[in-house]
């Protein structure tokens, strides 16, 4: 009995093992839910939808594209926290996820320790948009207009504590200029209110900018980068534009809960570096008006931890708070 029951103890970090890998190697074997923490139609959900379509190919299952916005992304983020490990329920963050702990009060989740990183996925700059009703045709002229007449006009964003937020928070702090935040339930709200003139400015992503700049429905400042973006060359870099010192750029990661099988996070991690690598999703994001950015899931954590760093001091020194 006593040498049976030695050899299973040993035996059994090697079944564990084995059992482990097969887990992986079926993995997946029913739909995966890929949880989008914002509206539909905005920069998040376009990136979710075109890999979600590829990863569906890739991985021989479906990828179904949900979105549980609000709460500057913490209600969809919350629940992906708190769904089972096993790698059928992921969500994709951006920037948002690492400035909402310095905007709420309390969170529902820690925003590093409640999950595994799967992978960061892309970068993209934000641009300033504005209604063309607006008489001011580039950056210089808005912060004159805006300091003229204070809080007379609007900056319009996808929620509180928003990736959005905080861009116009720091532009109204490095320039002095008064806007009046107004935050929509979602970027796809705020962009059709800026071009309906319901709002003068905005600063959005790329696809938004894409959608509306072309036809002269809005109008392009800058963008946030500090170099010029290829998709709209022709705009300048805020520093460009006389506002030294401003940089930022929004990025998106797939996330895990705390707890998925480190096998199965590699074989997320090992399909998307594939897919990203591939011409055809390299252009698709770029049309969409992002860049390709895939990681490890270590090189990804430690930036999540640097960016809230970086970010938390941007709440501070801009005095942003919930409103």
């Amino acid at each position: 009995m006593k040498t049976t029951t030695r050899r299973s103890l040993l035996l059994a970090p090697l079944l564990a093992l084995g059992m482990s890998g097969a887990w992986a190697q079926a993995y997946p074997n029913k739909p995966v839910r890929l949880i989008v923490p914002f509206a539909p139609g905005g920069f998040t959900d376009v990136v979710a939808r075109i890999l979600g379509q590829k990863l569906s190919v890739s991985m021989g299952q479906q990828w179904v594209i949900e979105n549980k916005a609000g709460a500057g992304s913490t209600i969809g983020t919350d629940f992906v926290a708190k769904a089972a490990p096993d790698g059928y329920t992921l969500v994709m963050v951006s920037t948002t996820h690492v400035i909402s702990p310095w905007i709420y009060k309390t969170m529902p989740y820690d925003p590093i320790k409640s999950f595994t990183v799967v992978s960061k996925l892309v970068d993209s700059a934000y641009v300033l948009l504005a209604n063309p009703k607006l008489p001011a045709n580039n950056v210089k002229e808005l912060i004159a207009l805006a300091k003229a007449a204070p809080d007379t006009i609007h900056y319009a964003s996808s929620g509180n504590g928003s990736s959005q937020h905080l861009m116009g928070g720091m532009f109204v702090s490095m320039t002095g200029a008064k806007l009046v935040h107004v935050p929509y339930r979602g970027s796809s709200g705020a962009a059709t209110d800026l071009v309906a003139g319901v709002v003068e400015t905005s600063f959005a992503g790329v696809p938004n900018a894409l959608a509306q700049v072309p036809s002269g429905r809005l109008k392009a400042l800058a963008v946030t980068t500090a170099k010029r973006i290829p998709q709209l060359p022709d705009v300048p870099t805020m520093q460009e534009a006389g506002v030294p010192g401003y940089e930022a750029s929004v990025w998106l990661a797939l996330l895990a809960p705390a707890g998925t099988p480190h096998d199965i996070v590699m074989r997320l991690n090992g399909e998307i570096a594939k897919l990203m690598a591939a011409p055809d999703t390299k252009k698709a994001l770029s049309d969409a008006g992002v860049e390709v950015a895939p990681s490890t899931p270590e090189a990804m954590a430690d930036y999540m931890v640097s960016e809230m760093d970086r970010w938390g001091k941007v709440v501070k020194e801009a005095g942003i708070k919930m409103e």
